[in-house]
């Protein structure tokens, strides 16, 4: 039974009441437009549309509520959002109750809109963090669920005057589309006035010069009146919003004295031409508002283009998975439905869908859009996969590890909104430099009216308006955030991951490289080259005991262990313990036993035989009372590393190795990869502790790490590194992550660091001269406006083309 379709009678289609004559609350479903009787119902059915339930009409029994009583406005639809079906695509579950979503936020025009909705936000109860990424309009936003719910966040950002919606790389790229549909049309009206206006205004200035009727003049300037009219109420629309938004904030931003400059020339100029007498600048607004919105239509391209590589990450996922059933058969299903330990199934030429595991099929895998990695990674048996990377040879069977926000690839988005939301030091100190500048800018245009009026009140204006206009803090604003949005796409596309605002900056500074070995100098997959037993316990019970001890470490060294021992042998472990620095301790059927360095165990070693490999790691399996076996591992020297060192030692930066291996181990590993600094047997706190000592004597010190125990002095450090391959605690730690794991990228990191900050140097210089040089001459008079908007405009420019050298 259907009830509630539409009819003769124009019935609402949601409630069937009647839709009264004046009411247009249309909602397309199927391809046809039903009228709705209010905005509640529109806002349910909409919603329900826009989640596929339209089912719902052919199948319900029984008639809803009243519109206007069910929803009030559309808080009601947001309310949907807090279902944990929808929030499946965009939220992540960050503890038992704190919630981190993925937004777009619509309307953000300026950083003073970014400020607005953070400062709003912020200050509602349980609202953890907000985070808005300006180049992307993305928000990310955590928050307690037993505090507040999602549905109440959406509705305070609506009452700002925004409008926020679930995150999608689809649909965001959909409005940008849009969005730059719409610059161009106003683009397009405000060049097609300024022609028109700057036809009349050479036949207005050839008239006061050579003579023309007045009755003429006056008709010109009423013609271009309403040719400006286009300009200044649509055109130059975003500069008036903008500055409200500012306004609003109790805040002064660039687009205040724009608004001021077009609204004030546009009164002056209509007031003159009612009164027939007068100067007017309608050939002025018209071409400031063209080169003004040209400029930032270039400017926000220059945006787009620096995010493009963070983007295509977000596109690299497929839409839809291949599930795989109990049965075997093989069904096509939305990736949004899968879940962890589903099967999947990767065909030859696929992207794959979610993080997963291989369960069956050996293949090689394209991880070239997120490592930067052009050769292809062999995939067997137990082998992991990242979500958008291509199988290209075998089908492989997964299980899945990871959908949505819990993948990689959406952790690597995560790295990079952080990163750009973090504001460099640089960054800020210009916004801070541009608001003071801009309220200067006011009082000394002031000063100067006030002059002119009192030496050549006709003059006054028009100088004013020059002033406004060519000493617009555009291009400083727009100096540092373009440079750092260039480089950090540059460095992207290299598989070099900023994960911090202040990364590039600091590089810039650095003379002192310390690295880790395991992991990160070597490949961290250390090979067991010999066991050595020195109890009653055969070498394989000896491994065994190792191997599950193991169990409970992300130590590189564990793997070496793990991989010798099938898991369906491995004894549980209790009361295991891992102990950074050291090793891991626990209990098997009743005995401690204890697997690590000597410094763990605490008992005196044996005496070990001569012929031990050169530079092996050597780890202790000890119980209670004896050293049982002692297990001898080396570590293959990454191929980049000696080179890596040449280039740092060339460009004047030392090198030092803090190691928590054996004095041994690190000492070959040192004098392979020609390092003469090094400290080994360290623990985390002696490790940050030599870092220390290190910035104490003025270094300013990158350090490189991937493990666990790295993450104290990754943390410790001026700007860390972490290898790709490393743990997720070493990786939250750093400011910045090789996803290639290729050593040389340090060396064009911090090449790229110096290359920004100089190119930022020159922006702030540009910026600074240009407005040295040009207020003088707009103080005293020898600037036109015309002339004043076309130098703004070219500044700006000169700004983003400056900083697009980077990529």
């Amino acid at each position: 039974m259907q009830i509630g379709m539409s009819s003769a009678e124009k019935t609402c289609y949601h409630c069937a009441l009647p839709v009264p004559a004046s009411a247009h609350y249309p909602v397309v479903i199927e391809g046809e437009s039903h009228e709705m009787c209010c905005r509640g119902c529109q806002a349910v059915a909409q919603t329900i549309v826009d989640n596929g339930l339209i089912d719902y009409y052919r199948h319900r029994t029984a008639l809803p509520g009243v519109g206007h009583e069910v929803v009030p406005e559309e808080v009601q639809k947001l309310a949907l959002y807090d279902h944990p079906g929808i929030q499946k695509s965009f939220v992540r579950q960050e503890g038992e109750h704190t919630k981190e979503a993925s937004l777009i936020l619509e309307g953000i025009t300026c950083a003073a809109c970014i400020w607005l909705n953070e400062r709003h936000l912020k200050q509602l109860p349980g609202v953890l963090q907000v985070q808005v990424n300006y180049a992307t309009h993305r928000a990310r936003i955590t928050w307690d669920d037993q505090a507040i719910h999602l549905s109440k966040i959406l509705e305070e950002i609506q009452l700002l005057g925004y409008n926020a919606h679930p995150f999608s790389a689809e649909r965001q790229e959909t409005l940008r589309r849009k969005r730059r549909a719409k610059d161009l049309r106003r683009i397009a009206i405000a060049g097609l006035s300024s022609g028109q206006v700057m036809m009349l205004a050479v036949a207005l200035y050839a008239g006061a010069a050579f003579g023309m009727e007045d009755s003429t003049a006056a008709l010109l300037r009423y013609f271009s009146l309403l040719l400006t009219l286009p300009v200044v109420f649509y055109a130059a629309l975003p500069f008036y919003q903008s500055a409200w938004n500012a306004l609003l904030g109790k805040r002064l931003n660039m687009d205040v004295p724009v608004s001021l400059a077009v609204i004030g020339a546009f009164v002056g100029s209509a007031w003159a031409t009612l009164q027939g007498h007068g100067v007017v600048y309608y050939d002025a607004i018209t071409m400031f508002s063209l080169f003004l919105l040209s400029s930032r239509f270039l400017e926000h391209g220059a945006q787009e283009k620096s995010v493009e590589a963070a983007e295509n990450l977000l596109k690299l996922a497929p839409a839809m998975a291949t599930k795989v059933l109990d049965g075997g058969q093989h069904q096509p299903v939305p990736v949004l439905e899968l879940n962890e330990g589903d099967t999947i199934l990767a065909k030859p030429g696929e992207s794959i869908a979610a993080d997963a595991e291989v369960i069956e099929g050996e293949s090689t895998v394209d991880e070239a859009l997120l490592t930067g990695e052009s050769r292809p990674v062999p995939k067997h048996a137990g082998a992991q996969v990242i979500a958008g990377s291509i199988n290209l040879e075998g089908p492989l069977l997964l299980r899945v590890t990871g959908v949505g926000e819990n993948t990689v690839l959406a952790g690597i988005v995560r790295l990079l909104d952080r990163a750009v939301a973090e504001k460099p030091r640089l960054a800020q100190l210009a916004d801070r430099v541009a608001g003071h500048f801009t309220v200067g800018l006011l009082i000394l245009t002031v000063i100067v009216g006030a002059v002119w009026w009192w030496l050549e009140p006709a003059q006054a204006f028009g100088i004013m308006l020059s002033v406004l206009v060519v000493t617009c803090p555009c291009a400083l604003s727009l100096a540092a955030p373009t440079a750092f949005a260039a480089a950090g796409s540059h460095l992207l596309r290299h598989g070099i991951l900023l994960t911090r605002g202040h990364a590039l900056e600091t590089l810039a500074r650095v003379n002192h490289v310390v690295f880790d070995k395991t992991g990160t100098l070597t490949y961290g997959k250390p090979v067991l080259q010999r066991t050595i037993t020195f109890s009653d316990v055969d070498e394989e019970r000896c491994l065994l005991l190792a191997a599950s001890l193991e169990q409970a470490s992300e130590h590189p060294l564990a793997q070496s262990f793990l991989s010798r021992v099938a898991g369906t042998d491995l004894i549980a472990v209790q009361e295991a313990q891992n102990l950074p620095g050291k090793g891991v301790s626990g209990s098997i059927a009743g005995v401690r036993y204890t697997i690590g360095n000597t410094a763990l165990s605490g008992l005196q070693p044996t005496t070990l035989p001569s012929d031990l490999p050169e530079g092996a790691t050597l780890v202790w399996l000890c119980d209670e009372r004896r050293a049982m076996a002692v297990f001898a591992l080396s570590d293959g020297l990454r191929p980049q590393a000696s080179e890596l060192v040449v280039q740092l030692k060339a460009a004047g930066v030392q090198v030092t190795i803090l190691s928590g291996d054996a004095a041994d181990a690190v000492a070959h590993v040192a004098a392979e990869a020609g390092i003469e600094s090094w400290q080994a047997a360290l623990r985390p706190e002696d490790k940050l502790k030599a870092l220390r000592e290190l910035q104490q004597r003025g270094n300013v010190v990158a350090m490189v790490g991937d493990g666990v125990n790295d993450a104290p002095v990754l943390a410790g450090a001026d700007v860390s590194i972490a290898m790709g391959g490393g743990t997720q605690v070493a990786r939250a730690s750093s400011d910045i992550v090789l996803l290639t794991e290729n050593l040389l990228d340090i060396q064009r990191a911090l090449q790229t660091g110096h290359a920004s900050i100089a190119v930022m140097r020159q922006n702030f210089a540009w910026a600074v001269v240009y407005n040295l040089l040009a207020l003088p001459f707009a103080a005293v008079g020898m600037i036109p406006p015309w002339l004043a908007s076309i130098g703004m405009s070219t500044s700006s420019l000169v700004v983003v083309l400056n900083a697009l050298r980077l990529r």
